[in-house]
């Protein structure tokens, strides 16, 4: 007879190693190139240093001159507080007596909440991966219907997504807490709400559920912020990555261009370019005027790509079409407490009952940072026309 009890040990001994695994695999080819550890993990933060550039400990002298005094590297210390990233399932009582006859209808029950996990935390960790860290998905522009608003930024990805709406003044909407993104129309540029929401106003803007400035420090505050750790790009340059203009046309030399630059003025190697899909679409064709398109499987992330001088060019539908992004995937880790685990009581219960309704939930958890350690070797490549 199948049990909570039996349902909890099914989820502790059977579905946890299943599913981390393929929660940290083929998520996407950014994150399979960079490292994944414990290190520099220290409580609730992740601390290291980093040296910035040459050390210059190395010259050369007469034969019989004095040593050169010992020079001391120059370092930066990264301090970020570790990102709580949590994924949850529901098990109706209901459901689970359903199929307490039966083995074949519990372990159905079981695999479908899992599938549901996973393709939710796959996509939500691969959109994190790009973004700022603040979860902020849009702005609202203006209302069409009490329900409906235009907004500045639409994606087929946000139906269904849970969110919170702000007003300018970063106060939340009482009435739009956890409501649901039902309809998204590219072509008309708008979003329907799973209820009306009489108090927006035009700026509000539009969060992940409980997300707000709680998500991983993504590619979006590497180029996107005036802050990165704590220091301001302005004046500490080190943390500042590089930006080239396009001018509105993409072209092959300002792709070469750019990787010259990177390696010319600041040793970085790029491994990795990420784009969208439409821009790797223009990449490819740039390439394929001169020469053949040569598809290429890259061993550190397994995944086909067009190249550019020798760099893969990977397409992620989270990165924006303005932008191309050149990337040494050496210079990031994932930083993280534990790999995912289920969430414990004090008695070890993972399956607890949801106060105020006839169903159980589960919870994953996982504790992690997203770090670069060389902000300044990353580039960017914006303002690519249409």
């Amino acid at each position: 007879m199948i049990t909570i009890q039996n349902a909890d040990s099914a989820l502790k001994d059977y579905y946890l190693d299943a599913v981390s695994a393929q929660l940290n695999d083929g998520i996407s080819p950014f994150f399979s190139a960079i490292e994944k550890g414990i290190d520099f993990v220290y409580g609730k933060d992740v601390k290291l240093a980093v040296v910035r550039g040459n050390a210059g400990n190395v010259m050369a002298g007469a034969e019989d001159g004095a040593l050169p005094d010992p020079h001391r590297n120059r370092y930066a210390n990264i301090t970020s507080p570790l990102k709580n990233l949590y994924g949850t399932i529901e098990i109706s009582d209901k459901a689970l007596r359903a199929s307490r006859d039966s083995s074949g209808a519990f372990v159905n029950l079981l695999n479908a909440e899992m599938e549901g996990l996973i393709s939710s935390a796959r996509q939500n960790f691969q959109r994190m991966l790009f973004g700022d860290g603040s979860g902020k998905l849009f702005s609202v522009v203006d209302r069409v219907t009490n329900s409906t608003f235009s907004v500045d930024n639409v994606k087929e990805y946000f139906t269904g997504m849970q969110v919170d709406i702000y007003t300018v003044l970063d106060t939340v909407v009482d009435e739009a807490v956890g409501i649901y993104i039902e309809r998204v129309d590219k072509k008309a540029g708008t979003v329907t709400f799973s209820k009306d929401v009489m108090e927006m106003i035009n700026g509000a803007s539009v969060y992940v559920h409980c997300s707000m400035n709680n998500e991983l420090t993504g590619l979006g505050a590497i180029f996107d912020s005036d802050k990165l750790y704590g220091y301001v790009k302005e004046t500490d340059k080190f943390f500042a990555p590089y930006k080239a203009d396009a001018n509105g046309k993409l072209t092959e030399t300002a792709l070469s261009d750019v990787l010259d630059y990177m390696e010319e003025n600041f040793n970085s190697k790029i491994n990795i370019i990420l784009c969208s899909y439409k821009t790797r679409k223009k990449i490819a064709a740039l390439i394929d005027a001169n020469r053949r398109v040569v598809n290429t499987i890259d061993s550190r992330t397994g995944y086909g790509a067009v190249t550019v001088n020798d760099v893969p060019v990977y397409a992620d539908k989270y990165c924006p079409d303005d932008r191309i992004l050149f990337l040494n995937s050496d210079d990031f880790a994932l930083y993280q407490l534990c790999d995912w685990e289920w969430l414990e009581d004090e008695d070890g219960k993972i399956l607890k009952q949801i106060p105020g309704k006839a169903a159980y939930s589960a919870t994953l958890v996982k504790y992690a940072e997203l770090v670069c350690k060389k902000p300044c070797g990353q580039a960017m490549l914006f303002n690519l026309g249409n």
